[in-house]
């Protein structure tokens, strides 16, 4: 897959670039709906013979446009939606760069300078896809212009609402890891690397790995999790539970939240190992116990319902 970066003002020349179907988003999370839209490049550029392209954004339009409300972590950070996108078989990934300047520009100028020059000759995005100064162009402006055909592609819902990654992003903060899940159709995911932590959980009979993520995700809401790791360098998936969270029964003002996962069955030092951690299921909202004894019996609990959720994966 090429990557091409694009900054305003536009100085690298695209005349090497081949005709294109390009999917217009910002797709974090690469979740159903963001797939309906890509699946729909995919089939058109297969068609018609194109080139299969996705462009996107970085940083997150809110860090420039809503100050109040800024976007600084994510479901997929840009590395692993990269990866993600390369594994769909795209052949162009247009990464713009989402500044002041850039949101400033007239609808007009967007079009031809980012689209048009940029050879896209079919245009597919979400019905409610905008862009230029203010918001001003959308679905219909789009189709005005005869250098390339544009297809809006309609909202999925799932619930009766629509799967969107603000409702991801809402969901994960309430708890339901579930409905996250069948939103993304796939579980949720961290990579990151094994840390020295603490060493308390192996005193207590529970030894955890310490999982530093390699990017600004957004996490989980603190809590306890069923969930998977996978080691980069094996195939095997291991089962276990995972405490997100401050460890208040040891901290009264922690701040920092960490991830901590205790795997059924495993007796290996991987620190500096690189992980995935996959969430599979929610069991309950951290809390802070009266001692250890109070605490160890919990956790045993806790891997019991672990281990009767992730019975089939």
């Amino acid at each position: 897959m090429k990557i091409i970066r694009l900054h305003y003002p536009l100085d690298n020349a695209q005349e090497e670039l081949k005709d294109s179907a390009a999917a217009i988003g910002f797709f974090d999370g690469l979740h159903r709906g963001h797939q309906n839209v890509i699946n729909k490049m995919i089939e058109i550029a297969d068609e018609k013979n194109l080139k299969k392209a996705v462009m996107t954004f970085d940083p997150h339009p809110s860090v420039v446009l809503s100050p109040k409300k800024q976007r600084t972590t994510y479901l997929t950070p840009l590395d692993i939606k990269l990866e993600m996108l390369e594994e769909m078989g795209i052949n162009y990934c247009f990464i713009i760069n989402f500044s002041s300047a850039f949101a400033a520009l007239k609808p007009d100028y967007f079009v031809h300078e980012y689209l048009i020059d940029s050879k896209v000759r079919e245009v597919i995005a979400g019905f409610d896809f905008s862009y230029g100064q203010y918001g001003d162009g959308n679905i219909d402006s789009l189709k005005e212009y005869d250098e390339f055909n544009t297809t809006a592609v309609d909202k999925l819902t799932s619930g009766n609402e629509k799967i969107s990654t603000t409702r991801l992003r809402d969901d994960l903060a309430a708890y339901k890891l579930e409905e996250v899940n069948d939103a993304l159709g796939r579980p949720f995911e961290v990579q990151g690397v094994v840390v020295q932590g603490e060493k308390r959980g192996r005193t207590i009979g529970f030894p955890t790995a310490n999982v530093e993520p390699e990017y600004r995700y957004h996490l989980p809401a603190k809590g306890v999790y069923a969930v998977t790791l996978k080691l980069d360098n094996e195939e095997e998936v291991y089962k276990g539970v995972c405490n997100v969270g401050v460890k208040p029964t040891f901290h009264d003002n922690l701040t920092r939240v960490s991830i901590e996962v205790h795997l059924f069955d495993f007796n290996r030092s991987i620190y500096g190992e690189n992980v995935t951690v996959y969430w599979h299921n929610f069991i309950r909202k951290e809390q802070k116990f009266s001692g250890i004894e109070e605490l160890t019996e919990q956790i045993g609990k806790d891997k019991e319902k672990a281990a009767e959720l992730l019975e089939n994966n």
